[in-house]
């Protein structure tokens, strides 16, 4: 049975601490729903109601696009492994940019990435928990290291005219912000 919360407790704060996925859900008034698996120990909470998960270089950006137009964000997680839960955290997220003045102080939290391209920022309203009695087991096995091989070869110019190729509009094409316009 669901149950919901204010805010997080220092149950679920342990609970999200072992976790070494989570997922995230955005979408705008009439876009498509966006989820997307993250990984990589790029999420951690800094209050009972605020969480902020640093994000990467990848094939897309929707989660950005979203949130700029939509502020609502979902992110869940589950345990693939011990006692069955899910716990889904509901709340409004903002995008931090390296170029913005918050970014020096929330990037230093997290461990150096060479692909992080924005952090999110998001305010918890929300939490519920359920039983996640049909979540399979799953065995951790470590984590993918393609994706950091990938940016390395990549360099920081190469990173940059990526994102500006593939990272500045959504699917749907609203504009993520990624590329700081000149003049």
């Amino acid at each position: 049975m669901a149950q919901r919360y204010r805010e997080l407790s220092e149950t679920h704060i342990q609970f999200i601490a072992k976790q070494k996925m989570f997922f995230v859900g955005t979408a705008t008034t009439d876009s498509r729903i966006n989820i997307s698996p993250k990984g990589m120990d790029s999420l951690l909470v800094l209050g009972n109601r605020r969480i902020v998960w640093l994000n990467v270089t990848g094939s897309g950006n929707e989660t950005s696009a979203h949130v700029q137009q939509q502020p609502r964000m979902t992110v869940m997680f589950c345990a693939f492994d011990g006692p069955p839960l899910i716990l889904r955290l509901y709340g409004t997220a903002t995008v931090v940019h390296p170029r913005d003045p918050e970014w020096r102080e929330l990037c230093s939290l997290f461990p150096p990435l060479p692909r992080a391209r924005q952090i999110f920022d998001v305010t918890i309203d929300l939490v519920q928990t359920s039983c996640g009695m049909a979540v399979p087991y799953l065995s951790y096995a470590g984590d993918r290291e393609l994706l950091n091989e990938w940016a390395e070869k990549k360099g920081e110019d190469g990173l940059r005219q990526y994102r500006a190729e593939k990272n500045h509009l959504s699917l749907e094409g609203i504009p993520t912000r990624i590329v700081r316009k000149e003049g």
